[in-house]
């Protein structure tokens, strides 16, 4: 008979600890063992001893915290299982971000996927998400309430591209976050046809730069700080997510300011922080997209670890499954810019 899950699979202060297994799943604080499941920062800390991850993460985890990315480092190739204490380890995609992979446990019986936070909608920059069936699923909840309904992201590059033609004189200022958000933008603007260069922040250019050497084209990327004031006239800007703020933007001509994020669905967010342009543009799966892939996992339980759990666990209980909020602390799910 397979053995209870919540007996081996435990949240704890670290974050989910797999007992037999000895590791932790994106631990928020520095452990022995840790398995990645993507490189933002509130899932790969620094300080860990040993880190397993895909190749990508872990690159891009030494672009961002170089020496403290883990004293030894183990990709593991998407698909292959690694045993560990009687634990049968294997990652798949996870479709947020470049690298990013769901880890599947199987143990005495009994399957549990740990999806971390991924998406369903298509990326040029990342593998899709490919749905596992288990017997717990353990899913984000980042936009779980019905209001959160994401739009195709090129429909919303297209409104980007439109107020480029009403505006040539004014230049284009998109905040977005430096891992992901950034390159997807990217991409989905040279899809659509923007074969100009692409100025980008400093802050950007690291990322920007790893994506590069892990095989994604972004084009002619340029950087901002050091344009005149009349280059940057009628082109596309992309810094982080409150540069608009900054002294830093006293060098664009009458910008227009965007914001890629799925909480732009929040009208008030976008007034308030004063983003004339919002761009629903997420990294997340919206309410939809949560509840299809529940239902195409087809786990009974359902474990939730951060966001908002109640209208998930909610909506689960009406499909006749067990919904159960796992509170995990130190996930930033309200980060306009990652999200």
């Amino acid at each position: 008979m397979p053995t209870n899950p919540a007996l081996w699979l435990k949240p704890t202060p670290q974050g989910l600890c797999c007992e037999p297994g000895d590791f932790f799943i994106d631990p928020t604080r520095a452990v022995n063992r840790a398995v990645i499941t993507h490189a933002h920062s509130d899932h790969a800390r620094p300080g860990h001893t040993h880190v397993l991850a895909t190749a990508e993460t872990l690159a891009i985890m030494r672009t961002r915290l170089n020496e403290r990315a883990g004293e030894t480092q183990q990709p593991l190739t998407v698909g292959e299982t690694l045993d560990i204490n009687g634990v049968h380890l294997t990652l798949q995609p996870a479709g947020h971000v470049l690298g990013s992979a769901q880890v599947v446990l199987e143990y005495q019986g009994c399957r549990a996927v740990v999806s971390g936070d991924y998406k369903r909608q298509s990326d040029p920059t990342c593998a899709p998400f490919v749905p596992v069936p288990c017997d717990v699923f353990v899913t984000e909840a980042t936009f779980a309430l019905p209001v959160f309904c994401h739009p195709e992201p090129e429909h919303e590059i297209a409104q980007l591209l439109t107020s480029l033609e009403l505006f040539p004189e004014r230049t284009h200022l998109v905040g977005c976050y430096a891992l992901g958000k950034c390159q997807r933008v990217i991409a989905l603007l040279r899809a659509s046809g923007w074969d100009r260069p692409i100025w980008i922040h400093g802050a950007l250019a690291p990322l920007c730069e790893a994506y590069e050497s892990l095989g994604i084209r972004l084009g002619d990327l340029r950087p901002a700080t050091a344009a005149a004031k009349s280059d940057l006239v009628g082109q596309i800007v992309l810094a982080p997510p409150g540069a608009a703020a900054d002294r830093w933007a006293r060098r664009l001509t009458d910008p227009v300011v965007a914001l890629a994020s799925g909480w732009m669905r929040v009208r008030q967010r976008a007034k308030s922080q004063g983003v004339e342009l919002p761009l629903i543009i997420s990294d997340h799966a919206d309410w939809p997209a949560l509840n299809t892939t529940i239902d195409e996992v087809g786990a009974p339980h359902i474990w939730v670890t951060h966001g908002r759990e109640e209208g998930l666990i909610h909506s689960v209980s009406l499909r006749g499954k067990t919904g159960r909020a796992l509170r995990l602390l130190g996930y930033d799910e309200e980060n306009e810019g990652e999200a």
